[in-house]
């Protein structure tokens, strides 16, 4: 009996500290497949996002003081949309296709640019496209970019969180390699047999729920709304931060490796730097200026 227990404690140990396997989890990259046709959670994962974002800008927008319509709503939303998948289609394309020198790959074949289905999107260029599309939109109908900002910025993780746990269920953007003080590590098919942090969910963590948890009671339960490009710029800040960081565990694309090598930095990181910079500038700014009236009214 004594070797026996011993023997079982042993097994229990062995199944504490061996990797988990990501076939083992049993996900599907798609949500149900009908003949030729897949409906993918990536897809449902970028739909959900999109509408709790507006769901919760047009719910915020129905509140005292706010910078912006329903019909402002609608149209930033379509132009936004726009702006996610073109800008972070070009995004890829220039910042994760070229390596250390030469024209990035996509661009020499912009054929391939259409290609969504093949994957390759950067969080970088798709917040640029957006950018573009809200400076667009609050050009054409007079309205405070900074303030649609900061409307637009509390609602932005949901897709982010969204996303990142879609990049998990489809098994891809690993993490680095872990070592055996990390019992959460997965093997990822197509990434060998070694066990990798599971850095998609470190960045649904960081960049989805902790910014929602931060952004969200900041924008309801204080005044921070009425302090222009407050919320935009803690927005900013924390999703820099929080890429920067989430890289020490992302394995950098394969193309990247040697110039990560070279500058110390993965091309996340450098292109997280800027919005460290940015959202301690707008952060500054809003503190500094005074308060606007609680009973400004909403446009119509």
């Amino acid at each position: 009996m004594h070797l026996l227990s011993l023997s079982l404690a042993s097994l229990a140990t062995a199944a504490t500290t061996a990797p988990i396997h990501f076939e083992d989890l049993g996900l599907s990259p798609n949500v149900f497949t009908i003949g030729s046709f897949a409906l993918r959670w990536y897809s449902l994962a970028y739909l959900a996002g999109i509408l709790l974002a507006y769901w919760h800008t047009s719910k915020a927008c129905k509140a005292p003081g706010a910078p912006m319509a329903q019909r402002h709503i609608d149209d930033l939303f379509f132009y936004c949309t726009l702006g996610v998948i073109l800008g972070g289609r070009l995004g890829y394309a220039t910042f994760y296709t070229g390596g250390t020198t030469g024209i990035p790959s996509l661009w020499a074949h912009p054929g391939e640019l259409i290609k969504l289905w093949q994957g390759g999107m950067s969080f970088h260029g798709g917040l640029i496209g957006v950018v573009i599309a809200m400076a667009w939109v609050c050009w054409r109908n007079k309205l405070s970019m900074v303030r649609v900002g900061d409307y637009i910025a509390v609602s932005v993780p949901f897709g982010m969180m969204f996303g990142r746990l879609a990049n998990f269920v489809n098994g891809e953007l690993w993490g680095r390699v872990a070592g055996p003080d990390v019992p959460w590590a997965i093997v990822f098919k197509g990434a060998g047999d070694v066990a990798r942090h599971p850095s998609q969910l470190y960045q649904a963590l960081g960049e989805g729920l902790l910014l929602l948890v931060i952004l969200l009671p900041l924008f309801w339960k204080t005044r921070a709304r009425w302090k222009p490009g407050l919320l935009v710029g803690l927005f900013t800040l924390g999703m820099g931060l929080a890429r920067f960081m989430a890289e020490y565990f992302r394995e950098p694309d394969e193309q990247l490796q040697e110039f990560a090598r070279q500058t110390g930095f993965s091309m996340g990181q450098w292109l997280s730097v800027p919005l460290v910079l940015v959202g301690l500038f707008f952060i500054v700014r809003a503190l500094l200026r005074p308060e606007l009236n609680s009973g400004t009214p909403s446009p119509q």
